[in-house]
């Protein structure tokens, strides 16, 4: 029996969708960032019960926050990107966060530096709040362990490619790191918006990707890059399409990063069966109804789509360009 709502609905299920293709789902996967982090941010003495963390978040890790916080007797602070919808905001007034939103903005860096120079300015206010720095910390690697855990119990023997949203690294970086600690052959494939400097794209914009979570136009300084073999830059529209297709095919209903993992998976395990594809689910998909599922009926059936194979990334393109990320010829404005 759980101790706490947010010890419930970290559990991740793992659908086998084909002998050789597992989707790993989540309700809301950050909240092993935030539950891993808090609790070491306890046990160390960093914070005590009653103390205030603070974060920016543009949805996810916020409801994950929240929940730390409460699991754990703290107050939460977030400082959100307008994506953070009206369903969240309520549920996080009720469990006693306080939230405020940066302006409206079409452009993702500004978006980003908005919120991080408001923490700033907060923190100048009230030097006693603890920023958790989810972009940069590398404490919101320790709670995936338990998530690698499960894999290692549940996946059959043999080498695994894992793939998923880059994001801030704690997510598919730290479960590659922790099953390779347990002598698994982990192959790792990350997934990038175009526009995000994480993996050097952002000379090359995307007006309309809303899964800013997965990918930054400000650097993110937990990602270990060398944990990575093969990278793919997937656009909206592949994304979209990649979604729509997880649903139709699998009942599987997750956010636009599951559909572009989904998307990428496909492609990479075409004609290779001596390993098992494991693609994160990081969350369901009712906050991109109106965004993304909506437009379903105009997403391009996914046999009709294939990525761009690249050595450079000066040869970056939409909507889908991949790469052997070790191979990689990086120029000036590349990671």
């Amino acid at each position: 029996m759980h101790s706490h709502i947010a010890e419930a609905i970290k559990q991740p299920d793992l659908i086998r969708l084909q002998p050789d293709l597992i989707c790993l789902r989540f309700e809301t996967m950050k909240i092993y960032s935030a539950l891993g982090a808090v609790r070491h941010l306890l046990d160390s003495g960093a914070v005590k019960p009653g103390d205030t963390l603070i974060d920016s978040s543009s949805g996810i890790y916020a409801q994950a926050l929240a929940l730390a916080c409460h699991r754990y007797g703290l107050k939460c602070h977030i400082v959100g990107s307008t994506t953070v919808d009206r369903t969240l905001r309520v549920q996080l007034e009720i469990l006693g966060a306080t939230l405020e939103q940066v302006e409206p903005s079409k452009n993702l860096r500004l978006d980003q530096e908005l919120r991080v120079r408001r923490i700033a300015e907060i923190l100048e206010e009230n030097p006693s709040y603890h920023w958790m720095r989810q972009y940069h910390d590398e404490i919101h690697y320790y709670g995936y362990r338990e998530v690698a855990d499960v894999m290692d119990r549940e996946i059959p023997a043999g080498p695994v490619t894992l793939v998923g949203g880059v994001g801030s690294g704690a997510s598919t970086g730290a479960i590659a790191t922790y099953l390779r600690d347990s002598g698994r052959d982990v192959s790792v494939v990350g997934i990038q918006p175009f526009g995000s400097v994480t993996f050097g794209s952002e000379h090359v914009p995307d007006p309309d990707m809303i899964i800013a979570g997965i990918g930054s136009a400000i650097e993110f300084r937990n990602v270990r890059h060398d944990l990575y073999d093969r990278i793919h830059w997937v656009n909206f529209e592949c994304a979209l399409s990649g979604s729509v297709e997880l649903l139709r095919s699998t009942g599987v209903f997750a956010g636009l990063s599951a559909g572009a993992a989904y998307l990428t998976t496909l492609w990479e395990r075409r004609g290779n069966s001596s390993r098992t594809y494991v693609f994160i689910a990081a969350d369901t998909g009712h906050r991109y109804v109106e965004d993304a599922y909506a437009q379903h009926r105009g997403a391009k059936g996914i046999e009709t789509l294939r990525p761009h194979e690249i050595t450079s990334l000066d040869e970056l393109k939409p909507p889908w360009s991949a790469a052997s990320w070790r191979d990689m010829s990086r120029p000036a404005h590349g990671s």
